[in-house]
């Protein structure tokens, strides 16, 4: 069932259901996943500032903060996989927690695979799932090369 949306100019456009997707179906250089995943366990990386030093009037016009950065070993029943938490994303991914990454890509890091949520996507906390997180089967432990062909 899918719902429907009216815009400024009257037309209708329809909105697509989401495919939820398994770990172990996660392919290099892809986009636009939706997954439920427990998450396993959360190592903070790095907390630092945004970007170089920059002049005083650009810190008066916008204050940064340090930017956040943890992995966290999320699975399912089919695998786990390493994805990159960023700022608040770090907080809502607590081991034992069971969220959905919507619009989830695979970003290459060291020629392994990482999931990661950029600001198109979300991460959304949900209720416990029933399943058993498959620890053996971890898809960031895979290492690829990029390979030229000829023709």
């Amino acid at each position: 069932m899918a719902t429907t949306t009216s815009n400024a100019t009257g037309t209708v456009t329809e909105k697509r259901k989401p495919v939820f997707k398994k770990v172990d179906s996660l392919k290099p250089g892809t986009t636009g996943h939706t997954l439920t995943v427990k998450v396993v366990s959360l190592k903070t990386v790095k907390v630092g500032n945004k970007g170089p030093a920059r002049s005083s009037a650009m810190l008066m016009a916008r204050p940064t903060q340090p930017t956040r950065i943890a992995e966290c070993l999320v699975g399912d029943e089919t695998g786990t996989i390493l994805f990159t938490a960023r700022n608040e994303q770090v907080d809502i991914m607590t081991p034992g927690t069971t969220v959905i990454l919507r619009n989830a890509k695979i970003d290459m890091f060291k020629g392994t695979m990482r999931l990661a949520v950029d600001k198109w996507g979300r991460v959304e906390v949900t209720e416990p799932a029933d399943f058993e997180v498959k620890e053996d089967n971890n898809l960031s432990l895979v290492e690829y090369e990029l390979v030229n062909v000829d023709n």
